[in-house]
């Protein structure tokens, strides 16, 4: 998302005053961060150069408020996206999405597949942008040996397409507040999802806390769909059923963002919910959804078959009664 006058250029090795500053001034912020040139960043030294020999590129803004990399990595397709650094004075202006969009859009046009970045646990506010731009928590948290004594988490995300994966605890605790955006807006729209309209913030989230506990706990399956690089829908499987109903799951919370509707999200999240739960040797799915809903549609399209109807079995976002269908699907 450019910004009116806003203009990046590459990195050269003679801006490293630049790069030094940003990073100091950005570690500053965190007691215990210790940061020192020579003994564990000399790289800085020679940046532009350190990251032309691994393939990559380097930006910094031409007012010297922020720069960004990203390199190729071995693995995967994907690239990585490092030394992202924001002046305090910038927070807030639209620099950083900029600056990501830029690293990004390289990566997508040298053939990136997955981006992933290594983030400071004691980052927060970096880890809330990484997760509106649709990364994820990945992995164990990385060890370093230097002096600050440092964590770090790893987060990664599609870059390219739509591509639908599982989230496991980590992923869909920092999959939160993206989750919690797209309930509410799906909510607004008019989706009978349990919730009444205006659905808040805090009742969202608390929502989603409560999905991602289950999911630690094994008793929900968490997928999400990513649309370039953007994470634009979400589907649960409920494995919490009653002793002897074993062999099924209930499909939950089908919910793709309204501005990336008519574009297969639902349908390949609905897909892999099959897949997934062929996997875990769940043979039959159930679900219900509001009778005349656009996901209603969708259901008969994959072969579901209607079991009944409920009339005015809950109400609308818009608090009006409605009937349900209750639908199952036994799988092969």
């Amino acid at each position: 998302m450019p910004l009116d006058g806003l203009k990046l250029r590459a990195g050269t090795d003679e801006d490293v005053g630049e790069y030094i500053r940003l990073i100091g001034d950005a570690w500053a912020e965190f007691p215990g961060v210790v940061f020192d040139v020579d003994a564990e960043l000399p790289e800085l030294r020679t940046l532009a150069s350190h990251f032309a020999k691994l393939g990559g590129v380097l930006w910094l803004a031409e007012d010297g408020q922020g720069m960004i990399a990203t390199r190729p990595l071995r693995e995967d397709g994907a690239w990585e996206i490092c030394r992202m650094y924001v002046a305090k004075a910038a927070r807030g202006t639209g620099l950083a999405h900029h600056l990501l969009t830029v690293a990004e859009d390289h990566a997508r046009a040298a053939g990136a597949e997955r981006m992933v970045l290594w983030t400071d646990t004691r980052f927060q506010a970096a880890h809330t942008f990484y997760e509106k731009r649709g990364y994820v928590r990945q992995g164990a948290i990385r060890i370093l040996d230097d002096l600050s004594k440092s964590l770090e988490f790893r987060y990664t995300k599609p870059a390219r397409g739509l591509l639908v994966e599982a989230l496991d605890a980590a992923a869909a605790a920092s999959a939160e507040r993206r989750f919690a955006e797209i309930l509410i807006a799906c909510v607004a729209a008019g989706a009978s999802v349990t919730f009444l309209h205006p659905l808040s913030k805090e009742k969202s989230r608390g929502y989603w806390k409560r999905v991602s506990t289950e999911v630690a706990q094994g008793h929900r399956v968490l997928l999400g769909a990513w649309v370039d690089g953007a994470l634009a829908g979400t589907v649960q499987l409920d494995l919490a059923t009653p002793e002897n109903q074993q062999h099924r799951a209930d499909v939950a919370k089908l919910l793709v963002d309204p501005a990336y509707r008519r574009r297969g999200v639902g349908e390949a999240l609905m897909r892999r919910a099959e897949q997934a739960a062929q996997r875990l040797g769940r043979r039959l799915l159930t679900l219900d959804t509001t009778l005349g809903d656009e996901a209603e549609q969708l259901y008969r399209r994959l072969g579901w078959q209607e079991a009944g109807r409920i009339p005015a079995y809950a109400r609308d976002p818009a608090g009006q009664l409605r009937d349900t269908v209750l639908f199952f699907k036994p799988l092969a």
